[in-house]
């Protein structure tokens, strides 16, 4: 009589091929995942940037020049207090930039208002690193 023998399990072929295709997911994720974590970050720059281009538009439409929008004057809040994602945010001549830190990507987020403070454009770092605007 012949004896069979079953063996239960993987072959070492197939293990390999399964732990090739994970490394190969693995690389295509990751960098996904960090620019992820980047955006979510820089959030909070665009979001401390907010109060400050109310202030601006504010002070625009009330008819104070541009050149006299500062932090701390005309109405305009002083610089806030950088934290762990915001490194710096600046009101000059109207024009916000806030700066992230390194951890959030390490990108300006500029707001430039027109001479009324009603419309915006949005420039910087931030925009060629796809962590703000659309």
């Amino acid at each position: 009589m012949k004896k069979s023998h079953y063996y239960l399990g993987f072959s070492l072929i197939e293990l390999m091929i399964v732990i090739a295709i994970v490394g190969i997911l693995s690389t295509m994720v990751l960098p996904s995942y960090q620019n992820y974590a980047y955006r979510a970050r820089f959030a909070e720059v665009v979001a401390a940037a907010a109060p400050f281009k109310t202030a601006v538009s504010l002070a625009a439409q009330q008819g104070i020049p541009l050149k006299e929008l500062n932090n701390g004057q005309q109405g305009i809040p002083p610089a806030p207090k950088p934290s762990k994602n915001l490194a710096s945010l600046e009101v000059k001549n109207g024009i916000i930039t806030a700066t992230s830190t390194e951890i959030a990507g390490a990108a300006t987020y500029i707001l430039q208002p027109d001479d009324e403070g009603s419309h915006w454009q949005v420039s910087g770092t931030c925009l060629s690193k796809r962590l703000c605007g659309d």
